[in-house]
């Protein structure tokens, strides 16, 4: 797809006429259904979406199994109906995520009663005192809408992004994105525009848990397993001369709000620590946000797919949950 790009490599949707052709009509049809569900109220339209979303799980045979091979991996002390549950829980999470997502871009006002942060004085300070910031946040179904919030209030945001298989999905979805005022970097172009966003005062939001190959990556421990690891956001750190804040979004469908947890700004000399160090404290992050709410974490990724020499990737091994 030919998108438009100014100087900074920013990424701008645009909208072409093959978007409305007739394989693209079931999509369209989702956005639409998804629209007007922002108008239900969220007690009403939340245990709809759950049953949808579980439902949804259950056809989605290869990201069960992935979700399932991670909790495996890495939860290993959960039984497997504990981890059944947990995947379940997490296709829930995916459609009620999805729909806060859309009623934050077509009714702001209602989604934002809802949005409790934890502990916000750490960004508050950090922007009145004017650094740089690079928010560390581990993929969740959710984990657009602190960003969206963010630069709704006027604050720049600046991010990565991998581009969706389906166009029309990824028009829309970086749409809504940039909509709501955020400056969007395609992966494929590299990690210098983003870093030059965050040089020029945009707060970077860096998502640090994706397999990247193990070129560049550190094997390092993640929950009872090991992950292949990009030590990068020390070298950001320096670079761009920013303060690393672990950021975790969680949609609470009993109570149909969003909770956004903050911990404490990572050590200043990040950077001066090995590679291995550096990211082992990533892992470490991220194992901290997730483990109290392991639904919301985004299993079906394929975060174990480079093991070291003599390793099998897990999604190859035939004897995990065997497909039907």
């Amino acid at each position: 797809m030919d998108n438009k790009k100014q100087s900074h490599a920013q990424f701008i949707p645009v909208f072409h006429k093959s978007f409305l052709l007739p394989r693209y009509w079931g999509i369209w049809l989702g956005i639409a259904a998804l629209s007007i569900s922002t108008l239900i109220p969220a007690c009403f339209r939340d245990p709809i979406l759950g049953i949808l979303g579980r439902l949804t799980g259950r056809l989605a045979l290869g990201a069960r199994r992935r979700a399932l091979i991670n909790l495996l991996y890495c939860l290993p002390e959960k039984s497997e109906s504990e981890r059944e549950k947990i995947v379940d829980s997490m296709f829930s999470t995916m459609s009620q995520a999805m729909a806060m997502m859309a009623e934050l871009a077509l009714r702001p006002n209602v989604a934002k009663s809802r949005i409790h942060w934890h502990r916000r004085h750490i960004i508050d300070d950090l922007r009145q005192s004017g650094k740089n910031v690079i928010l560390l946040v581990p993929h969740s179904w959710a984990v657009d809408l602190p960003a969206m919030l963010l630069a709704a209030e006027g604050q720049r945001i600046a991010a990565m992004f991998h581009h969706q298989s389906n166009l029309v999905i990824d028009y829309i979805w970086n749409l809504v994105r940039c909509r709501c005022g955020a400056r969007m970097h395609a992966r494929n172009d590299g990690i210098r525009p983003f870093i030059n966003s965050i040089r020029q005062g945009y707060w970077g939001y860096y998502l640090p848990d994706q397999d990247h190959g193990e070129k560049k990556s550190e094997f390092v421990d993640f929950f009872a397993t090991y992950k292949a690891t990009l030590p990068i956001v020390g070298r950001m750190m320096k670079v761009c001369h920013a303060t690393v804040v672990p950021l975790f979004p969680v949609y609470d469908s009993k109570t149909h709000s969003l909770d956004i947890y903050l911990r404490a700004p990572l050590i200043k000399d990040l950077f001066a620590i090995d590679n291995i160090q550096q990211a082992r404290r990533l892992n470490a992050e991220v194992e901290v946000l997730v483990r109290p709410n392991p639904e919301q974490y985004t299993w079906i990724l394929k975060l174990l797919k480079t093991r070291k020499p003599g390793d099998q990737e897990p999604y190859k091994r035939r004897d995990l949950y065997p497909k039907k």
